[in-house]
This record gives structure tokens, sequence and C-alpha cells, in this order.
């Protein structure tokens, strides 16, 4: 009889072990500050860089609190976008937490001005640092990069699709 108990609690607890194994998301600390380089395009469609601040929803979307280019040139009446700052921008970022606090996930980040639309489009790698236990745990993103490729619709000197367009975004 207390063989089949000890049969039965160290199952029980085998089986307890494998609860949260299961990949989490990351609820705080994806956002921040973040740099953009991107790389790729030729002529007025080329050499982008921009700083954002961003927090992470809920439901994995962007909550953009700033977002600027670094290399604008008012008076370039030649621009892809019509201001330093200001265009509607918004983006996702669904993240996963591993079970060896590694963090994946893909970004789409959206720049829209002016009758043009930047698009990123890439893969985020970095760690999770755990806070709290048993159900209250949370996960906060403490390092990260994003790479990936860009493109740029729009008007005709606007307009990038090829595959040289790189990115990279790294937090602050």
């Amino acid at each position: 009889m207390k063989q089949g108990a000890i049969v039965l609690l160290l199952t029980m607890a085998l089986m307890l072990g494998g609860c949260g194994s299961t990949p989490t998301s990351v609820q705080t600390g994806a956002g921040g500050i973040w740099l953009a380089e991107l790389t790729g395009g030729s002529g007025q469609a080329s050499g982008f860089s921009f700083i954002t601040d961003f927090t992470l929803n809920g439901n994995s979307t962007l909550d953009i609190r700033s977002f600027q280019f670094l290399n604008y040139n008012p008076n370039n009446s030649a621009n892809c976008f019509s201001s330093i700052n200001g265009p509607n921008v918004s983006g996702s970022i669904p993240l996963t937490v591993q079970s060896n606090d590694s963090v994946t996930g893909t970004i789409t980040y959206v720049v829209q001005s002016g009758g043009n639309k930047l698009t990123l489009n890439g893969t985020v790698s970095g760690t999770a640092s755990q806070n709290g236990s048993g159900t209250n745990v949370t996960y906060t993103l403490t390092s990260a990069t994003i790479t990936g490729i860009w493109t740029l619709t729009g008007s005709a000197e606007c307009t990038v699709t090829n595959s040289d367009t790189f990115f990279t975004m790294t937090q602050s």
C-alpha cells in the first residue's frame, strides 16, 4: 500500500514538474527606446534610420509613444516622408519566452506618411528575466536585437521592394 502511494506521489510530481514548460509570452520590457538602421535602397529611398519608443500591449500590438527619423532633411523637397516625426506608425511584436529564458518572435513595424509606406518585417532574438512566482510570473525582455528586411511603397521615387534591404533594431 505504501509503495503504491509513493509511486502515485512520484508520478504526480513528474507530471507537475512538466507544468510551466510551455513557452510563455513576454508581458513587459519589450518596449522602451529602440534604434533602427536600414541599409539598401537607392536615392531618396535609402539611408533611413530612426528612433522609436513603444510599449507592448497585451495583444502584442505596439503602443508607439514616439517616432523620429534621425536623418531627415527638411530642406530636401524630395523626401519620401513629409516630416521628421508624426507619421502614422503602427506595429506588432508577439514574443515568446522559451524554457531557457531565450526570447523569440517576429515584428511588423509600419511607417506611413504622404502616400508612402515603409514596412519592416523581422525576427526578434533576446533574453528575458523572470519576475514573481507561481501564477504571478511575468517576464521582462532584458536584451534583444531585431533583424530583417524592409520595403517601401508609394511614389515612383519612393518604391523599394528588392531583396538587398536589411535592417537592425537594437534596444537601448
